[in-house]
């Protein structure tokens, strides 16, 4: 079997879904497979680095005009960019790499589309001499009613035109209308596909985490009671000022802030404004053990984020043995339960500022519950998001499309 992961980036640097094609590509090689990685340039530097000498990654660079609408894109709000030159980009990318996976398909070959993980975003992927599977994909996300005032109505306009135009080209461009299988996270991206796909669709999660990796101290020295941590890219959905707000009525509390974004210099003066100078810290961009050590031992992870399709941060606290504290929202719903965590309704910004504090006192004044969510966060990752079972699945799946 030959299998050909297709994806924009695929890194362990640029945070959110681009580090899954790469797990992917990892795994398949230590399972014996013959994985071809088919990505844009710009991870070239990385990936060189991390498999030297690997002649079965294959990259595609940008065009003058992908360039020109790259810089377009930084004059726009994230998700309007994404939603038009973002979009373009990517389809452009596609295009050169459908000349690279034709060169590469074999008779007992599949292709996987790991990202996007949106369900509306075209796909390129078919006519390539393979089967093609896409995913899993994660979305159909809107932000909870009290939140709707987050979005401004020409925001919500433009973003109405952009999803019109996704539709329109999920018509021209048929990928996942043709592919053999296409694999969503939950029954909210399921209804958010086009219509008319002639595969089968297949429910599997779309984040996992390498257990090898993120996984509970060798000889924890005790809990940090008192300490929180929030890792994530700090753009407006992440919410972070909610916990912010919250860290007020908790005195002894503090807060470290992993990650890096547009919204850093404002929650910074927010956090000045509120007097929490001196229990806030922030960080900035870490590596994955860096995030890992900052971790093991806090009090819990907190992600008030209003608007997360998946949230690979909860899955890898829980394999940490880490509680979770989280908006009731989106991709923590799919990952938690009340044995491992704590998960705060939107019903208002109030609401949602004092259901943190509420949640981060509990855990602060109980260590046996931190102790057994902990504990039950940690075997449920194992039994649900292990990397190595996703790959058993995929497997299984390549294999299923090879025999039709």
């Amino acid at each position: 079997m030959r299998v050909l992961i297709v994806a924009e980036n695929a890194s362990t640097r640029f945070g959110g879904e681009a580090i899954i094609p790469y797990h992917y590509y990892r795994l398949l090689r230590v399972r014996g497979i013959d994985a071809h990685l088919v990505v844009h340039a710009r991870t070239r530097a990385e990936l060189q680095t991390l498999f030297p000498g690997d002649e079965r990654i294959h990259f595609v660079e940008d065009q003058l005009l992908q360039k020109l609408f790259f810089q377009a894109g930084k004059l726009l709000p994230h998700r309007i960019s994404e939603a038009t030159f973002g979009l373009t980009n990517q389809l452009l990318t596609q295009r050169a790499q459908r000349g690279v996976v034709r060169r590469l398909a074999t008779e007992k070959c599949v292709v996987h589309q790991p990202i996007p993980v949106s369900p509306r975003f075209p796909s390129l992927l078919y006519d390539l001499g393979a089967p093609v599977a896409i995913g899993p994909l994660n979305g159909g996300m809107e932000y909870p009613v009290a939140f709707r005032d987050a979005e401004t109505g020409l925001s919500r306009a433009l973003i109405a035109t952009g999803r019109s135009f996704t539709d329109f080209a999920n018509a021209i461009f048929p990928g996942k209308r043709r592919a053999a299988v296409v694999l969503v996270a939950n029954r909210r991206t399921r209804d958010a596909l086009p219509s008319h796909l002639h595969g089968r669709v297949i429910e599997l999660p779309e984040n996992a985490v390498d257990t090898t990796q993120w996984k509970p101290p060798a000889a924890a020295s005790g809990d940090d009671t008192n300490r929180f941590v929030f890792i994530g890219r700090l753009v407006d959905w992440k919410a972070l000022d909610v916990v912010l707000e919250a860290l007020q009525a908790l005195p002894q509390a503090t807060l470290d802030i992993i990650g890096d974004g547009p919204m850093l210099a404002k929650w910074r003066k927010f956090a000045g404004s509120l007097g929490l100078a001196e229990r806030v810290r922030f960080h900035g961009w870490l590596t994955q053990a860096q995030c890992s050590e900052h971790l093991a031992g806090c009090a819990a992870l907190v992600l008030p984020s209003i608007y997360e399709c998946g949230g690979a941060v909860v899955l890898e606290a829980m394999a940490m043995s880490r509680p979770v504290i989280a908006t009731a929202w989106g991709g923590p719903l799919d990952y938690l339960d009340a044995s491992c965590g704590i998960l705060v309704e939107p019903s208002s910004k109030a609401a949602l500022a004092d259901g943190f504090a509420q949640a981060m006192r509990r855990l602060m004044e109980s260590p046996e519950l931190r102790a057994s969510m902990g504990a039950a966060g940690r075997a449920r990752l194992l039994s649900e998001f292990d990397w190595s079972r996703k790959i058993d699945r995929m497997l299984e799946i390549y294999q299923s499309m090879l025999e039709v």
